[in-house]
């Protein structure tokens, strides 16, 4: 059996970036309803300021702030209602020294006042006006026009993630095309002669196979479109039509299984025959996840990538590589992380990154404990107990106990 010569994890990826850097997603224009999930392709501006007005934010009287000084509970200034106005429409009044407006929530403060003071501290005196209990500063429950988005100011950057919030501040920008990242097509190949389907009951040396349906769920969760994913033999013939076929559909084709050196592992043959770039990483000093093979097939465009067999190593090296990879061609901010302190000594991997399962509980002073969860590479409950990661690099001597960490959360 051959050996491995492993790329640094720095290395692996940037190998694939360079081999990839053209790969960026095709963009395309939707409504911003739809746009929802998506990775926006664009910097959005807004053509008004928003607001577009003095807008209160309480029920309640427009004044000028200067003549509720020194009033109190006991000691009320009196002032004059001149106007009361309707929501969304444009008051007609100006308030002067001594004069008041009626303005709901919502309503555009009048010209003149700079401060709402609210209905609850507020009596009627008679018809036409009102005796006021408390003193306000100006700018108190008034939005600024503008305050929110100033006209011809950029309110959302390229790369981000579309949200329900950010559907909303479109809408309030009158935003309602925008451009956003095509998904790209991914194809997801498990190979293994003792593979069968979820769904059958496997005899004695048979497991159900995993990887194609975890691969395809973060897959979704990224936005990618599955065009298709199989489980087939070790068998060369077989794996080479396959990935063929899915390079001339995909953007992406992954193979889990058979990416290690034995002899029915055919994935880095195959893939370095079919590519003309070829297979450029054939292992990275990584745990889990060391046999991972990565290469690029410029004709069609198209990038192969190897996954170890072990489920819990695959969707580690997915994450770590192709959703990685994804992010910087778009613009995408990094996955999310949180502060932590490890719960206990962790040593180093002694040259190789070891990717390092957490799982996160509150601790006293408010900062999570990050407790390891040990387990072996091809047990899934590893994965589903872990809250994130964090990276130990192999050029340290580890983690000592207590010490702050920051952990990438799934």
């Amino acid at each position: 059996m051959r050996l491995l010569k492993v790329d640094t994890l720095a290395e692996a990826r940037e190998k694939l970036l360079k081999a990839a850097e053209n790969k960026i997603p095709a963009v395309e224009t939707v409504g911003f309803e739809e746009a929802l999930g998506r990775v926006l392709a664009e910097d959005l501006s807004s053509k008004d300021s928003i607001p577009g007005f003095r807008k209160s934010t309480v029920d309640g009287y427009a004044v000028m702030a200067k003549d509720t000084q020194g009033v109190t509970e006991s000691i009320p200034v009196f002032l004059d209602v001149i106007e009361e106005v309707a929501i969304g429409i444009q008051p007609e009044k100006t308030v002067g020294p001594g004069q008041a407006v009626y303005v709901p929530t919502g309503g555009m403060v009048p010209e003149g006042a700079d401060a709402m003071v609210m209905i609850e501290y507020c009596e009627k005196f008679d018809d036409t006006s009102i005796a006021v209990y408390n003193s306000v500063s100006p700018g108190r429950s008034i939005i600024m026009e503008g305050e929110d988005i100033m006209s011809g100011a950029q309110f959302l950057k390229k790369g981000k993630i579309i949200r329900p919030q950010e559907v909303g501040v479109m809408a309030s920008a009158g935003v309602t095309e925008v451009q956003v990242y095509k998904p790209w097509k991914i194809t997801i190949i498990s190979t293994g002669d003792e593979l069968v389907d979820a769904k059958q009951k496997p005899e004695k040396g048979q497991t159900r196979d995993i990887n194609t349906y975890s691969v395809s769920s973060i897959s979704r969760n990224h936005g990618f479109e599955i065009i298709d994913r199989k489980v087939l033999k070790d068998d060369k013939e077989i794996l080479t039509a396959a990935i063929s076929k899915a390079m001339a559909e995909s953007d992406v084709v992954i193979c889990s299984g058979g990416s290690s050196q034995g002899e029915k592992d055919h994935t880095a043959d195959v893939m370095d025959q079919l590519s003309n770039e070829g297979v450029f990483t054939h292992g990275i000093a990584i745990r889990p996840g060391k046999p991972t093979i990565l290469g690029y097939d410029e004709k069609t465009e198209t990038i192969l990538v190897g996954l170890p067999g072990h489920p819990a190593a695959a969707m580690l090296v997915f994450e770590l590589m192709v959703i990685w990879l994804y992010r910087q061609l778009t613009g995408q901010k990094e996955a999310p992380k949180t502060l932590a302190r490890i719960s206990e000594n962790v040593a180093g991997g002694a040259g190789r990154t070891t990717c390092l399962l957490l799982e996160l509980t509150e601790g006293e002073d408010g900062i999570y404990i990050a407790e390891p969860v040990l387990g072996k590479s091809g047990l899934m409950t590893t994965l589903t107990r872990a809250d994130g990661y964090t990276l130990v690099h192999g050029d340290t001597e580890g983690l000592k106990e207590g010490e702050l960490i920051r952990v990438t959360l799934f």
